[in-house]
């Protein structure tokens, strides 16, 4: 049985909200993660899905340090990385890396595709210059680049072929965990699957444990293991890919599958349509979060307590009143 490689505990961001100029006074805050906990085995892919505004991104970047938490941990291998010390942390760094949703913000236009890949290999001290040279040839081979692209800038290629090249820098230092944030979704349907086949098999080789960050389901449920469903910062139901898109349980999950166009009988037969849009995460209402878009009514509990998330059987997690 794998064990938990990364294991997250009450994790809360809450960026402030400030008011005036010389002094500035906090008058409120945005809740984008309100206290989520889960955790994602060695060699397996958990898939974070939710509306734009969900929290779903943040929570990765505070997974890997790369915004500081309101509270909570954030354990990798056992060690809390928002307590490592300098040293420590860039040494953490080698095992942890962020595929980005725009591979071109993402990447430098002054520098060449191989001084993008070769980076993260001088930035350790990794290796003398023709054996980093050698290990970047190496990275562009197993990410489907031609030897002749490593002198050409980013501008010169398609879309997914720039993602390739941020799949090649992330992967240049044999991680073992990799945050892949929207991976896909800048891209064109054909170049998607291309790119999602290209994750799947360098799992395959290297034994890389993901978490996916996507609001596209039909994405999610090619490339995931485990699914966790986030709507207004809080998680409102996970379980295995194969249960959750054959026995969906929260309404919210019934909603998103059910815009999912299929060919096979899974998931909602009829369209769910939600009234109104996605509360303010600065003022998200009382009780459950999700009360005033759900189609099962808005009255008691769901308007005063907020629901827990609990397993109903098999693993499977559901936060809601009905349930």
């Amino acid at each position: 049985m794998s064990r938990p490689l990364v294991e997250v505990e009450n994790l809360v961001k809450h960026f402030p909200i400030v008011k005036g100029v010389v002094r500035q006074k906090q008058i409120g805050a945005v809740r984008a993660v309100d206290d989520i906990s889960f955790s994602v085995n060695e060699g397996e892919t958990v898939g974070l899905v939710g509306e734009s505004g969900c929290g779903k991104t943040t929570a990765g970047r505070l997974v890997l340090r790369l915004l500081t938490p309101t509270s909570g941990r954030v354990l990798f291998e056992g060690q809390d990385v928002h307590k490592l010390g300098r040293r420590d942390l860039k040494k953490a760094r080698r095992d942890m890396q962020m595929v980005f949703q725009d591979p071109y913000t993402s990447l430098s236009p002054r520098m060449t595709v191989g001084d993008l890949i070769e980076e993260p290999l001088v930035v350790h001290g990794i290796g003398s210059a023709s054996e980093r040279q050698e290990r970047v040839i190496e990275v562009m081979d197993a990410v489907g680049l031609e030897r002749d692209h490593i002198d050409r800038y980013p501008h010169e290629f398609s879309g997914g072929q720039r993602q390739r090249i941020a799949i090649g820098r992330a992967l240049v230092l044999n991680p073992k965990f990799v945050v892949a944030d929207e991976p896909v979704s800048a891209l064109d349907a054909s170049v998607q699957s291309q790119i999602l086949n290209l994750l799947q098999d360098l799992q395959q080789d290297l034994g890389l444990t993901y978490l996916f960050v996507a609001h596209d389901l039909a994405v999610v449920e090619h490339i995931s293991d485990t699914v966790m469903v986030m709507y207004l910062g809080k998680i409102v139901e996970a379980a295995t890919a194969e249960d959750l898109f054959e026995n969906p349980l929260h309404p919210y999950t019934r909603a998103l599958l059910s815009a999912v166009p299929r060919l096979d009988a899974r998931g909602p037969k009829a369209r769910v349509v939600l009234r109104g849009g996605v509360p303010s995460a600065a003022r998200p209402p009382s009780g459950c979060r999700f009360h005033p878009r759900c189609p099962l009514g808005s009255g008691e509990p769901c308007t005063v307590l907020e629901p827990i998330l609990r397993d109903v059987g098999d693993g499977h997690l559901v936060a809601c009143h009905s349930r």
